[in-house]
Order: C-alpha cells, then sequence, then structure tokens
C-alpha cells in the first residue's frame, strides 16, 4: 500500500502523501462515508464518520458513539485515532471526515469539521502538515491541514 519516508511522511506509489494518489484520496474518502453509517447519533441526529491514515499505509475508520449524559459521547475522530494507537500505530498522514443528518435537507450541503478536542488529540499524533478532508460526498470536500485548523497548538514541546 503504502511505504514510510524517512521524515515519517508517506509515500503512496513514489507520491508524496500531499500530493495525495487520486486513488487513495477516493478510498479514504469513501471509507469515511462508510463509516459513518455506523454511527450511533440518537440524540443529535447527526451521523459523522472519519478514516486515518496512518504512515504504514493502514486507514483506521471511526464513528460517532452518542451517549445520553453527552459529555460521555466519543467523536468519529477519537474513535479511529484509539483504535489505531491500540493497534501499535503511532503517527497519521490523513484524515477523512463525513457527516450527515439522518435527515439530509435537500440540496443542505453538510462539513463535518473536527471538534477542538479532536484537534488537539489530533495535534499529538500527526505533524501541522496533516492533510485534513472535510468530506460532503466522494466529489464536494474541502482540504485543509491541521496546522490551519489549529493553528498555534499546545503540544509536547511546551511541557518541556
Amino acid at each position: 500500500m503504502g511505504t514510510s519516508t524517512g521524515s515519517g511522511r508517506l509515500e503512496y506509489q513514489g507520491l508524496d502523501i500531499c500530493y495525495m494518489n487520486e486513488q487513495l484520496l477516493n478510498n479514504l474518502i469513501v471509507s469515511a462515508i462508510e463509516a459513518s453509517k455506523n454511527s450511533y447519533s440518537p440524540y443529535s441526529k447527526y451521523r459523522v464518520g472519519a478514516a486515518l491514515l496512518g504512515t504504514s499505509g493502514r486507514i483506521f475508520t471511526g464513528c460517532n458513539v452518542e451517549n445520553a449524559s453527552y459529555g460521555a459521547t466519543i467523536c468519529a475522530e477519537l474513535t479511529a485515532v484509539v483504535k489505531a494507537i491500540s493497534e501499535g500505530e503511532h503517527k497519521f498522514s490523513a484524515l477523512a471526515i463525513h457527516g450527515s443528518s439522518h435527515q439530509p435537507k435537500p440540496n443542505q450541503t453538510y462539513y463535518a469539521y473536527p471538534c477542538g478536542i479532536c484537534r488537539q488529540v489530533l495535534s499529538e499524533f500527526a505533524e501541522p502538515d496533516l492533510t485534513v478532508l472535510i468530506v460532503h460526498s466522494e466529489n464536494d470536500y474541502l482540504k485543509r491541514t491541521l496546522g490551519e485548523l489549529l493553528p498555534d497548538s499546545f503540544g509536547s514541546a511546551n511541557l518541556e
């Protein structure tokens, strides 16, 4: 699938992840859309799915899991991060996030940006140039970096 470069960045078919291969990009987007279908969201009625690409080339998916106490709700991005970490993946190259209402309105575009906590957790395991795809559909998505979504982040270097 992919190979890690000396800098910890992913190469896919000889391309740096910043120039993500169209097939890999599509796989990540489709994986996020599929993951959103597993969402447990009876309270917000808003499904979110995430697909996280590790520097090893593996894709880890997650969905939001709500709880009646709200504070115990787990975001899709955190689900994917925890799955990846628990399986030995500690560095990431890209993330796709898809969100939609249980009953989407016609002509309504939904973009599910990661919440502040998810952005902070991602910054623990990814560089600011992490590609973040905010997905409405396979052909309609926004491309950002983690650094754009979380400028001037607080990290381990602040604790030294």
